[in-house]
């Protein structure tokens, strides 16, 4: 037996310290290996079965240093393409369906495909495969407008961009109605030389205002008709012509026209019912490139992306870079925080604002309460007098009869009465269903009261009966005034359309909100425009009464972003020689901050509406149009800050198409990107960022800068005056934000302000969030005495050690 050996104790405690991390490792890890094997319960391609399912992949690859013959222009460019599927593909190639779906030459070098999972990954060994994703499906984001913008015949920017006159408006929209009335080429000139479209229409349905309409719905060889009614929609409120006494129901009669009468249109259809995929909104882009538009527009979007991952911020990046204007709808998904579509900064991000027009309709109650909401629908033959008040949603047994959804009211008696329904309900209760269903069970009217998300903000609808859209707060109190009586009742007083509402433009519920998900540091939406209760031209008669030419009156960021589309027409044809991102400048920085009484523009809930909300403001085109000074952006200037978000070599050549290795270029953060509005993320230290402008107001001119410091933190800038004297001359100034630290706060907030360049009748308004994380003392010294305890503790262990 050999000699048994004492442990000193100093190692004793050591292997005690050990052992029990010993402990702690082995429990983390069965936790970890746990947790693995319910994800691997979960997961349905855990079955040990090979996927073998085709899906359409969009693949990116960059033309490898052995094929320097070949270039983007090349006719072999397509043959490259093929080689991936050539060596790719393993499986049957019965499938009567081609693999190949698209194949890209402009906004994206890549091509997309039908594969398999293991095709994807075969694909990935070769030389030139950059990545490749499973191609997503993008929702559409679904008159006065002019007068109420400040544009009007014979003056202003009007006049000085002669309406459009030579610029091309490109739109991936459902398509569009040839032979409206809005489409008419009357005083139009012929489209400039540079352009290079086509017309899939019958001879003779293309023309000076609607020169180019293809469609690019895979596997669709029909003409681009729109069958849905968005496309001609958004397509006219960006450059319909003069229509004199359109109206729909008889409301909101007057002269239809776009934002660019003069402007032409190529349209490009994408979208069907059942969306909108990315295979052939990069196809459409691609071909709008070669066809020689000026300004894109897409009224679509699928949510928050990373920039290497998302379609159309790959595409628009490339158009930004030929010098196309792209302007993209936020999306309809507030008013809930961080809820944005097409964020990347070299687009337009376009949300929601309310209009000073209103189809009103009032609701009277039998105590006399009056409450105004909305409805297209506005029968002249309707009854004021009042008639039994109902609300099913009293009842417990049918909570969907609070919706009036289909066949929900079967069991309730609402024969003759007024009805009052619930906005919402689900995905599956349309707000056009809930009037039928009134209809149906033979409801003589209906009151829609909205969500308390909707708030105050109001649409107005073609009911199946004489209704009334009224806000939360109203339908809340209604209910109230049902529950306080034991015969209820009601009418509704039908007023037509009404003007001068002085709260507009507000926010609308629907707009969807910041901050980017993507890259906090670039404040979004960017702008606010027209997009709630707009008229334009439709396929077919809405009001089938009417045999004169028909439009409609829908809402969405989907007809704000046509709106934008159209003003940046105006301001191209005005000004040939600005970038993109001048154009977006000026957009920007000449924003109104205010509504028609001159108070902060509100949100739905009538609270003054956050940055994240308005962006910079309201577009005010004609001050657009002048803005003095702008924040330009040279392409190749966005390639720093995409290596400052971490993106790879190449996920940057992806989206850039360039030959860039981020080893090489200085990455930025994404406050120093040279953009007009400001977004920083503050903590202890005190940062420092610069912005540079060129002078496009005055020759000789001076700035003097006004500051508006968001609460919580101090701004500095440098210098506070800037010179000019001359055209185009640039100046650069810096921006310090200074944290106050006042210890009597914790967490991080958002605070909001304005820097502000003030020449003569120039305002040159920049807006600033920053996100404060703020610390009070005694969370500091809560942390200052763990760190003295654990330093403590080691000291412990050292003495226990020697």
């Amino acid at each position: 037996m050999g000699n048994i050996t004492t442990t000193p104790p100093h190692c004793r405690v050591v292997l005690q310290i050990l052992y029990l991390l010993g402990l702690v490792f082995i429990v983390h890890c069965s936790l970890a290996v746990a947790v693995q094997e319910n994800k691997l319960v979960a997961s349905p391609e855990s079955n040990g079965q090979v996927n073998s399912t085709l899906k359409t992949y969009i693949v990116f690859v960059e033309i490898p240093e052995s094929a320097v013959g070949l270039s983007t222009q090349s006719a072999d460019l397509n043959d490259w393409y093929q080689s991936f599927l050539s060596k790719a593909i393993t499986t049957s190639s019965n499938h009567q369906r081609p693999r190949m779906v698209r194949t890209y030459k402009n906004v994206v070098a890549g091509f997309a495909a039908r594969l398999s999972e293991e095709e994807v990954k075969a694909m990935e060994k070769m030389e030139g495969f950059v990545s490749a994703h499973p191609e997503k499906k993008f929702p559409l984001h679904t008159t006065h407008t002019p007068n109420f913008l400040g544009l009007s015949e014979g003056a202003g920017l009007w006049n000085e961009s002669n309406h459009g006159k030579g610029i091309i408006i490109g739109l991936l929209d459902t398509g569009i109605a040839p032979g409206h009335i809005s489409l008419s080429d009357e005083g139009m000139p012929p489209p400039p030389a540079k352009w290079k479209g086509s017309c899939d229409f019958d001879p003779g349905m293309c023309n000076n205002k609607l020169i180019g309409a293809r469609n690019f719905i895979a596997g669709d060889y029909l003409p681009p008709n729109d069958m849905i009614g968005h496309g001609t929609h958004t397509a006219t409120t960006a450059a319909g012509g003069f229509v004199k006494g359109a109206d729909v129901f008889g409301n909101a009669n007057g002269t239809a026209v776009g934002m660019a009468p003069l402007a032409h249109l190529a349209i490009y259809k994408v979208c069907d019912i059942y969306g909108c995929l990315e295979s052939d909104i990069l196809a459409a882009m691609d071909a709008a490139v070669d066809d020689g538009v000026d300004v894109l527009s897409l009224s679509l979007g699928g949510g928050s992306l990373p920039y290497d991952q998302d379609g159309t911020a790959i595409g628009a990046f490339r158009a930004m870079q030929k010098g196309i204007f792209v302007s993209c709808s936020a999306g309809n998904e507030g008013p809930y925080a961080s809820t944005l579509s097409n964020e990347a900064p070299w687009i337009l991000t376009v949300g929601a604002s309310t209009i000073d027009r209103a189809i009103r309709a009032t609701v009277k109650l039998g105590n006399g309460g009056e409450y105004d909401g909305e409805s297209l629908f506005q029968p002249q033959d309707f009854n004021s007098t009042s008639l039994p008040l109902v609300y099913a949603g009293s009842s417990t047994a049918n909570q969907s009869a609070r919706y009036c959804a289909a066949g929900s009211l079967q069991s309730f008696d609402v024969t003759g009465k007024i009805v009052l329904c619930e906005s919402g309900g689900g995905d599956d209760v349309y707000t056009l269903d809930k009037g039928e269903e009134v209809k149906r069970v033979g409801g003589a009217a209906m009151i829609l009261m909205n969500e308390k998300k909707e708030g105050f903000s109001i649409l107005a609808d073609p009911h199946a009966v004489p209704a009334s859209r009224v806000s939360y707060d109203a339908g809340n109190k209604i209910k109230a005034y049902i529950d306080s009586t034991t015969k209820p009742e009601a009418t509704i007083l039908f007023k037509g359309t009404v003007f001068g509402d002085s709260s507009a433009p507000a926010v609308t519920f629907f707009s969807s909100r910041g901050p980017s998900k993507v890259s906090p540091g670039i404040l979004k939406p960017d702008i606010i425009g027209p997009g709630v209760n707009i008229l334009a031209a439709w396929p077919v008669p809405v009001d089938i009464t009417n045999s004169k030419q028909p439009f409609n009156i829908i809402s969405g960021t989907s007809m704000s972003c046509p709106h934008l589309s159209g003003i940046a027409a105006l301001l191209k044809s005005s000004h040939p020689d600005w970038s993109p991102a001048a154009i977006k400048s000026a957009i920007m920085t000449t924003a109104d901050v205010v509504n028609h009484d001159k108070k902060p523009i509100i949100d739905e809930q009538l609270s003054p509406a956050d940055i994240f909300a308005t962006g910079a403001g309201h577009v005010n085109p004609s001050k657009a149009n002048d803005p003095g000074l702008v924040y330009d952006l040279e392409p190749e200037d966005y390639v720093p800050y995409l290596c400052g978000l971490n993106y790879t070599d190449s996920s940057v050549r992806k989206i850039t198409q360039g030959s860039v290795s981020c080893t090489g270029v200085k990455p930025i953060p994404e406050a120093q990107l040279n953009y007009p509005s400001f977004s920083v993320d503050l903590g202890r230290k005190k940062l420092s960022y610069t912005r540079r402008v060129t002078n496009v107001g005055q020759a000789n001119s001076t700035y003097n800068v006004d500051i508006s410091a968001p609460p919580g933190i101090e701004l500095s800038v440098t210098p506070q005056t800037l010179v000019f004297t001359e055209i185009n001359q640039k100046a650069t100034y810096k921006v310090e934000f200074i944290p106050h630290g006042d210890g009597k706060t914790h967490g991080k907030h958002y605070s909001h302000g304005y820097i502000r360049w003030v020449s003569g009748n120039y305002s040159v308004r920049s807006p600033v969030s920053v996100q404060i994380t703020s610390y009070s003392d005694s969370s500091y010294n809560t942390k200052v005495s763990l760190y003295v305890h654990i330093f403590g503790l080691f000291i412990v262990i050292v003495g226990l050690l020697s």
